[in-house]
């Protein structure tokens, strides 16, 4: 039992020294973001970068990264693993190469995790949806089907 507490210590002491690297204390307003397209996601996705520099190995990174309605995300991959929340809007997830709305939309306050490299998609309902998105970077997205990605077109 100690040798178990005294590893889970020390594995959440590892996870938070990235931030305490950066050595202040953040806070965002969601009427702060700053809202911007992104040429790695298609057209009509907005990302705020709330804390971090995705650019940079090791760093934390929490994004949140609206969809517009009835908007369906390719097939695609990530460097890193992820973990996302939604924020708002009715938001459908599925893991595979090919895109096929398999499952419910998720609520509110729904959580999941992808491992690094897992093809994954998404899609919404009627409506937006924003989702927060954590990982330690860098980030970067790879499309299943190079014709989905928006960078080459």
């Amino acid at each position: 039992m100690k040798k178990l507490l005294l590893l889970t210590a020390t594995g959440l002491i590892a996870l938070s020294i990235p931030a305490m690297a950066q050595n202040t204390e953040v806070r965002v307003m969601p009427d702060a973001l700053v809202w911007k397209d992104n040429p790695s996601f298609p057209k009509g996705v907005k990302i705020a970068t709330m804390v971090g520099d995705p650019t940079k190995a090791g760093e934390v990174v929490v994004l949140r990264i609206k969809f517009p309605p009835n908007f369906q995300m390719p097939p695609h991959t990530h460097p890193y693993s992820e973990v996302v929340t939604i924020i708002s809007g009715d938001v459908g997830t599925a893991h595979g190469d090919k895109f096929e709305k398999k499952g419910d939309l998720l609520k509110p306050g729904s959580l999941w995790v992808y491992p690094a490299k897992h093809s994954h998609y998404a899609w919404t309902g009627s409506e937006e949806g924003i989702l927060q998105v954590q990982f330690v970077g860098p980030g970067g997205i790879d499309y299943i089907n190079p014709a989905d990605d928006p960078r080459k077109q």
